[in-house]
């Protein structure tokens, strides 16, 4: 199947590294004007830098998504750029640190509700408001492997992911009649900086996260941002309110 975004506008948060910056760079390759968003500014613009050595055309942002005018200026700049917005990959999101329930901290859980769940419901409520006067648009949110099943010791991650897919699936409903498509992306656990610095401290993890993926391998970011792609292209017009899960076998044991 050959996609292409050519003369499309996509937004990407979390864009500067991870699965966020090899979605940026998937959609840029198919032809897409990007918007590359990310809390780090730096960041962002030697993302967008490379990308734009490339040949690609690249909007580097600065957004922290739990701040809801920053998420609205984002989506007025992206527009003001490129003259619309075609499709949105909401990917910004954090790791908890590893705690049992009864020994959790509250503003641990409050950040990882504020990021990972509030920061996606901020950036579709502007994403939408755009999609809607254009009346089409595709929007996919990153939920995780945590969206479906539970994790121990990770209540809070696990809550604003399972948060993630239901948001999704109400928002779905209310958009599929005006020529939006919503859906969700649920990985597995995947090779990028967030991982690699969630276990940094307690490398002897690593074997047994491996251990416990059916394929016996992480995901690789570029796995994960081919199926961005095709859940906003057109070849998934019949995908509505969908958690597909790239997890190497994990949800299925």
């Amino acid at each position: 199947m050959n996609i292409s975004f050519k003369d499309k506008v996509a937004l990407v948060t979390g864009g500067a590294s991870g699965i966020g910056f090899a979605a940026a760079k998937a959609f840029a390759e198919a032809g897409a004007s990007v918007a590359l968003a990310d809390i780090n500014e730096s960041a962002a613009l030697k993302a967008s830098k490379e990308l734009e050595s490339l040949g690609y055309k690249v909007l580097a942002i600065k957004c922290d998504v739990t701040n809801e005018m920053e998420v609205k200026a984002m989506v007025e700049k992206t527009v003001a750029v490129y003259g619309r917005l075609d499709v949105a990959y909401n990917n910004a999101g954090m790791h908890v640190p590893v705690a049992e329930t009864a020994d959790a901290l509250s503003e641990d859980f409050d950040k990882a509700i504020a990021i990972n769940l509030k920061g996606i419901w901020s950036c579709m409520k502007y994403e939408l408001q755009q999609m809607r006067k254009q009346g089409s648009g595709a929007i996919v949110n990153c939920s995780s492997q945590s969206g479906l099943v539970g994790t121990a010791n990770l209540g809070a991650y696990t809550a604003a992911k399972h948060g993630v897919v239901g948001l999704t699936k109400a928002s779905a409903l209310e958009y599929v009649s005006r020529g939006i498509r919503i859906n969700c992306i649920c990985p597995g656990t995947t090779e990028t900086p967030m991982v690699a610095n969630a276990v940094a401290d307690r490398p002897e993890h690593m074997d047994a996260i491996i251990s416990a993926i059916p394929q016996g391998r992480m995901g690789k970011a570029e796995e994960i941002a081919s199926a961005v792609l095709w859940l906003c292209s057109e070849g998934a017009g019949f995908m509505i309110g969908q958690a597909v899960t790239p997890d190497g076998g994990y949800t299925i044991k």
